[in-house]
C-alpha cells in the first residue's frame, strides 16, 4: 500500500432552525481535512491508480481536466509527493495568470497543456491517446477526474468510514458528483452488508440523467450485487460545472451564518444548497440522518465557466 500519512476525517454537524423544524440531522465527514493537497474523495480514487502506475514501472502520469480541476490539482501534490512527474491536458485555454487551482498544479510540477474543446472531446478514442503518449512519452493514463475501476475501489473506503459513523442508524449518504466514480465506489462499498443506507448524488452537471447512466454503466459491469437505494439530483447545479448563479451565491452567504465548514461553488456548496433546499421542501422524512460528504476543493476558488 502507498505510504501516505493522512488524518482520520473528522465529522461536524450541522445546526440551525430549519433542521431542526424538520427533525432533520446532517453531519459532515470531512474528507478535506486527510491532507492539505490530497484531500477529499480525490485520494481514495487516485491510490489504487498511482500504485498501478508505480507497479507497472512507470515514472509520469498523464490526466485530464478542465481549468478547475480538484482532480488534477491532487493528482499533481501526489506527483510531487510520490516522485510522479505528471502532465495535465487541460480543456481549453490557459488564461495567465493561471487561476489557484491551475497555478498550483504548476507550482506542485505538472506540465499544463491546453487542448481544444472539441480535441478534449476525443479524451477517450485510442487514436488521440496515442498521440498524447507520442507527445509525451510513456505514461500511465488516468481518465478525467480519476473515473476508473480502481478509483471505485478505492472509493469502497469510503463506504466503511461513514457505516462506522452510522452504527445502527439508517442514513442518506450524499455527495456532489462530477463524474459518479465516487458515488459508484460508495455504493459498491455498502454491499451487503450495508444495504439499508441510501445513496445521493446531487450532480453538479448541466446534463440531466448524465451522472445518473454513468454509475448505472459503472454498476453494470461491476462485480458486485447492488442492491442499496441510491439516486442523483440534477436540480442544483446552478448553470453547470464551475458555474454559479444568485441563488447560489446568497446560501453560501447563508451558510457560514451556521457553520464555519468551507465550502466552494464548483462541488461543496451545491451539494448543500442541495440538501438544505430538499429538507425545506420535505424530500426527507421527520427524523431522517444525513451525512454529507465534504470531497474537498478549492475555497479561493473566484472564477465561472467550465
Amino acid at each position: 500500500m502507498l505510504d501516505l500519512k493522512f488524518e482520520v476525517p473528522p465529522v461536524d454537524q450541522i445546526d440551525c432552525e430549519l433542521l431542526a423544524e424538520k427533525a432533520v440531522t446532517l453531519r459532515i465527514l470531512r474528507l478535506d481535512k486527510i491532507h492539505p493537497h490530497i484531500h477529499g474523495n480525490k485520494w481514495f480514487k487516485l491510490k489504487l491508480n498511482i500504485q498501478a502506475a508505480q507497479e507497472q514501472g512507470h515514472s509520469r502520469v498523464i490526466s485530464f481536466g478542465g481549468a478547475y480541476s480538484n482532480h488534477l490539482y491532487a493528482l499533481a501534490a501526489a506527483g510531487a509527493y510520490f516522485g510522479l512527474k505528471t502532465v495535465g491536458i487541460v480543456r481549453g485555454e490557459l488564461i495567465e495568470p493561471l487561476n489557484p487551482v491551475l497555478a498550483f498544479c504548476r507550482s506542485a510540477g505538472m506540465a499544463l497543456y491546453p487542448v481544444s474543446r472539441v480535441d478534449y472531446r476525443r479524451k477517450e478514442e485510442p487514436e488521440f491517446l496515442e498521440e498524447l503518449l507520442l507527445n509525451h512519452g510513456p505514461a500511465y493514463v488516468i481518465p478525467e477526474g480519476g473515473s476508473n475501476a480502481l478509483a471505485f475501489t478505492g472509493c469502497r473506503e469510503i463506504a466503511d468510514m461513514v457505516c462506522s459513523i452510522a452504527g445502527d442508524s439508517k442514513v442518506t449518504i450524499a455527495m456532489a458528483c462530477g463524474t459518479g466514480a465516487t458515488m459508484t465506489g460508495v455504493i459498491e462499498g455498502l454491499q451487503p452488508l450495508h444495504t439499508q443506507h441510501t445513496v445521493l448524488g446531487v450532480s453538479v452537471l448541466n446534463a440531466k440523467g448524465m451522472i445518473t447512466n454513468f454509475v448505472e454503466s459503472w454498476l453494470d459491469k461491476s462485480d458486485i450485487a447492488v442492491n442499496s437505494p441510491w439516486y442523483v439530483s440534477d436540480s442544483f447545479h446552478c448553470g453547470g460545472y464551475a458555474k454559479s448563479n444568485l441563488e447560489l451565491t446568497e446560501f453560501i452567504e447563508g451558510f457560514t451564518d451556521i457553520s464555519e465548514v468551507p465550502i466552494e461553488p464548483v462541488y461543496t456548496a451545491k451539494l448543500f444548497y442541495g440538501i438544505f433546499s430538499m429538507v425545506e421542501a420535505d424530500a426527507f422524512p421527520r427524523g431522517a440522518q444525513i451525512i454529507a460528504l465534504h470531497t474537498g476543493g478549492v475555497v479561493t476558488y473566484e472564477g465561472s465557466g467550465g
